[in-house]
Parts: structure tokens; sequence; C-alpha cells
């Protein structure tokens, strides 16, 4: 095995220009994440110095088995953490051989709206608070919970510290490190109400990067419970009963909000998210029905409110943001299994571009 290890922290560049690019997009689940990786020569910093690949996308389900070519363009470069060195992993959206975006890219229309002169002006800043599950690989039941049973109820395991509060901490802290290495702008981690359940902070991020770098982050997760040897879950509602859900809280805020006066512009834009609740509910996740009960600080799913400092409310505005008269505010609905594409960009749309 101390071979095996040698081999796999090899530092490719005492021996070779070459370099290892990891190549990543969504699959057809539109949570799903697919990679593989290809040998370039190195270093490379800009994604549009990079080829353009395919895969099969009869096996993703993507494409009909007939015609089962994807063309996947890379779109944004951040350093791998596992081969390290001047190796890379690529985030990558999917086309068809002709050029048009499949029905699940969803970056493809999201680049569109950050590209809006009225978006860009505007500088639109995202936080994402990414709540995830950690399981245990052979019951699919949450980490440290006894298999089959129940752990005592919610109260001590929210940013909760110990062997009896705290599971899975290593791979989150591996997790923290390794983001940081990639360079994400993650902002912070901390344990969940639900024990074994936790979440990380990416931003404030600008634009389209927010995304992007949810996406990686998301990824790097994925590979290191798979060395870990436990199943992540992004399920909205992992338990039924008296345990809260996870969710993708989406802080937000444009120049005009940042400035002297902006505490109205924010009430503008609440107002503009609050005529077009249904659609935002209906692109923000999978089965969030189970979670936007109106109880474990989410509101009602058919409910639409705001308030200050109110964690039962659709959207909260901080009371620094109150008190300063400017700042940001969270959207609270976006389920943990949301597509931060088709959130973000939604956000900017209805906020900026006149919708409805």
């Amino acid at each position: 095995m101390s071979l095996l290890s040698d081999l796999i922290n090899f530092n490719l560049s005492e021996c070779t220009d070459k370099i290892v690019a990891e190549y990543i997009w969504i699959g057809g689940s539109g949570i799903d994440i697919r990679s593989k990786a290809r040998t370039v020569p190195g270093p490379v910093t800009d994604p549009s110095k990079l080829p353009k690949w395919n895969y099969d996308g009869s096996s993703t389900g993507q494409a009909p088995g007939e015609d089962s070519e994807v063309i996947i363009y890379p779109q944004a470069i951040f350093k791998d953490p596992f081969r390290r060195g001047n190796n890379i992993l690529v985030m990558c959206d999917c086309y068809t051989p002709f050029g048009e975006p499949i029905p699940t890219n969803k970056r493809y229309n999201a680049a569109k709206i950050f590209s809006h002169p009225d978006v860009q002006a505007e500088e639109t800043w995202y936080g994402i608070e990414q709540e995830y599950t950690l399981l245990q690989k052979t019951v699919k039941w949450p980490l440290g919970w006894p298999t089959g049973g129940y752990p005592g109820p919610q109260g001590p395991y929210y940013c909760g510290v110990g062997a009896d509060k705290a599971f899975g901490r290593d791979i989150v802290d591996a997790h923290y490190k390794a983001c940081l290495y990639a360079g994400i702008n993650i902002s912070g981690i901390n344990g969940e109400v639900m024990p074994g359940q936790w979440e990380f902070q990416v931003g404030p991020s600008v634009g389209i990067a927010a995304s992007d770098e949810v996406w990686i982050a998301r990824y790097i997760l994925e590979r290191i419970t798979e060395i870990a040897g436990v199943v992540l879950s992004f399920d909205p509602k992992p338990i039924q009963g008296d345990w809260n859900g996870a969710g993708a809280h989406t802080n937000y805020s444009t120049k005009s909000m940042r400035k002297e006066g902006g505490f109205e512009v924010i009430k503008k834009a609440i107002a503009k998210l609050g005529l077009r609740h249904k659609e935002h509910i209906a692109a923000y996740g999978e089965g969030n029905e189970r979670r936007l009960t109106g109880r474990h600080e989410t509101a009602d799913i058919n409910t639409f409110k705001w308030g200050v400092a109110n964690r039962g409310a659709s959207i909260r505005v901080g009371r620094d943001t109150e008190k300063e008269g400017k700042g940001y505010f969270e959207d609270r609905r976006p389920a943990s299994n949301m597509d931060p594409y088709v959130v973000t960009s939604m956000i900017a749309e209805t906020t900026l571009l006149g919708k409805p």
C-alpha cells in the first residue's frame, strides 16, 4: 500500500510538462456529477485554451443510444487538490454535436442572464449555504446514528463539539481545506441542527462564478466521501419526522443594495420575488415540499413572506442590513439539491430584468 500511496502522490512536474485535466459535468438527473480525465500540455489557466471533449450521453441519461455523443465545453478551471501540482479540475457544460445546449445544461441560460448589461452593471454577489447529510454506506442512515434507531432530539448538535454531537468532522475539515486549495471562495463550515448534517458556505462570489464554485465544491465533497466510504446526500428531507431538512440558502445583493438607501432597493426586489413565488419554488429543487412545511426554520411552500431576522420566512433580512439601511437578503427557499445556475440566475432575472 505504501507504493500505491507513493504513486498516487507522485509529483508529475518532476518528469513532464504534461498535466492531468479532470473534466467535470452535470449528469442527466441534474444533480449527479460525472467526470473523466485527460492528459494535456501544461500549465493551463485559461479554459478557452483547453480542447472540447465528448462522452457517451446514453450512459448518463442525456442522449439516445443511436446518437449518444455529447460535447463538453471547458468553462472554469480550479486547482486539483487530489493530484496537486499543476493538475486541474475543469467545470464544463454540455452541448449537442451541432453546438446546441442540451436540456440539462442550465449554465448556458444562466450565462446569458449574467452577461446582460443591466445585470453586469449591478455586480451581483452571492453567498450560498450548502447543507448536506453524511450517510453510512451500508445502511444509508445518517452518520453517527444507531443503525435503525435515532439519536437524542435536536438541540446539542448545531455547531456542536464532541464525539456524541459531531459526526464526520474529519470529512468536513478535509473538504474545507481542499476547496481553499482549489481556489474556491469557501467562506466557512458548521455542523447543522440534525446530527450527521453539515453545511459549507461559498461566497461572496460574483455572477456565474458562484455557481461554478458550488458545483466544484460538491464534486470535491463527493470525492472525499468516496475515499472515506461515506455516502453524500443532498436530499432536502433525508429523515422524516421532527428533524430539520437540508437547504441551500442563497444570500444576494446588488451594487444598488450595497449603497446608501439600499434597504429600499432590497424591499422592491423582495416584492418582485413574491410575485413569482410559484415559479421560483418550481425551480428550487426536487422534493422541496417535504422540507418547506412551516416548521424546522422554514416557511410553508405555498406562502411567501419576508422578515427581519426571521428564519421562518421565505426571505430573511439581517439585523445589520436593517440597521445600516443597506446590505443583502437571504432567500431561504432553495433546497439542498437545487441547481445553483438556475437559482442564482433566476434571482437576478426576477429582481433586475423586469420579470414579471
